[in-house]
């Protein structure tokens, strides 16, 4: 079970807020019967396209993979990092997920596991916005009256998106995502959701979604926030721009971007997860290679070593792994060039 590249392929998720076409993303699905909102690229049912593991699907692959490929500092028992491309023409509803602590006492059916996510906005239209964090005067009792009079939006932060943003979210954060948007989340594995309000809306048969409302104000932050818009990390690195854009004990991610090739080497305490935006080119390890597109999310084990990614086109990618402590991380970046103050204002303790 040599460590290679190995590529994983989407499942779509239909979601009444969502697009009719993916293109130029995803060209193939366009003319769509009903819209889709969500690509998983590394959910339970996406399937590995190559490699030792081709056909299987990521959650009957992970509990069989070697530490060469899990990495040494990994024993979780479901694959940790859920990468989603998002695609919204209308609002999402209001919501807020729960964090480990409330999930593990009364979600264990669905995983027990929280939900911290970031956004990266690859697309932005001229006005997108998100909403992130109640404002500080909300309390309890001020939200709950707002979602019964349908003003819950007025209760939120507004915070306006352009392509290249990055905005972190926290567990028990109010949040929604606003229309006009392309997004790349990168979350916990979870999928608990707590809706709050969905603006009236009706599917095909005139039912509504199901409301969260009591968990909801349960989990809920109120007063001081901590998510929101994140400060970005510029360094010039080995023939690459490196762009940090957050950190939390969940995942790190950054964003390279070269013209040429780059040249990287795996941890073995982590696998890494590289997410191509733009570009082609061939991935290149040993005496192989495979070819890389837009769209695609490579799974890279931690034993796999020295790597090269050598661009026939301009290429923009999004690196993601789960750190092994914050403490560590924080060396590991300091090692790499960025300063003690920028490593603080990275991080997300």
């Amino acid at each position: 079970m040599k460590p290679c590249p190995a590529r994983l392929e989407p499942t779509f998720s239909p979601r009444p807020w969502g697009t009719g076409s993916l293109a130029p993303f995803f060209p193939e699905m366009s003319n769509l019967a009903e819209p889709i909102g969500e690509a998983w690229m590394t959910g339970p049912e996406s399937k590995f396209a190559n490699g030792p593991f081709a056909g299987q699907t990521l959650a009957a692959a992970w509990p069989k993979m070697p530490v060469e490929w899990r990495g040494i500092s990994s024993s979780a028992a479901e694959f940790p990092l859920l990468v989603k491309f998002i695609f919204t023409e209308e609002k999402l509803s209001i919501q807020v997920h729960p964090d480990d602590d409330y999930a593990s006492l009364h979600e264990q059916s669905a995983g027990g596991r929280g939900k911290t996510e970031m956004w990266y906005a690859v697309h932005a239209r001229p006005g997108a916005e998100v909403l992130v964090g109640l404002k500080p005067d909300v309390t309890r009792d001020a939200f709950e009256r707002a979602i019964k009079d349908g003003t819950a939006e007025n209760c939120l932060e507004h915070i306006p998106v352009a392509t290249g943003d990055t905005i972190f979210v926290p567990a028990r954060t109010a949040h929604t995502i606003g229309a006009g948007l392309i997004l790349c989340e990168i979350q916990q594995q979870s999928d608990l959701t707590y809706r709050v309000y969905d603006y009236n809306r009706r599917d095909a048969y005139g039912r509504a979604r199901e409301l969260h409302v009591e968990k909801a104000l349960e989990v809920m932050r109120y007063g001081t926030q901590s998510g929101g818009k994140t400060a970005q990390i510029q360094l010039d690195r080995a023939g690459a721009q490196e762009t940090h854009l957050t950190a939390c004990k969940y995942f790190a991610t950054e964003r390279w971007d070269f013209e040429t090739k780059i040249e990287r080497e795996t941890s073995s305490a982590h696998f890494d997860l590289l997410i191509f935006l733009e570009g082609s080119g061939t991935i290149r390890w040993d005496s192989e290679h495979v070819a890389y597109a837009p769209a695609q999310v490579w799974f890279l084990p931690a034993d796999l070593g020295r790597y090269e990614v050598r661009a026939s086109a301009r290429t923009s990618l999004l690196r993601s792994y789960v750190p092994v402590g914050l403490s560590t991380l924080a060396s590991d970046l300091i090692a790499r060039g960025l300063t003690s103050h920028n490593v603080e204002s990275l991080l997300h303790r």
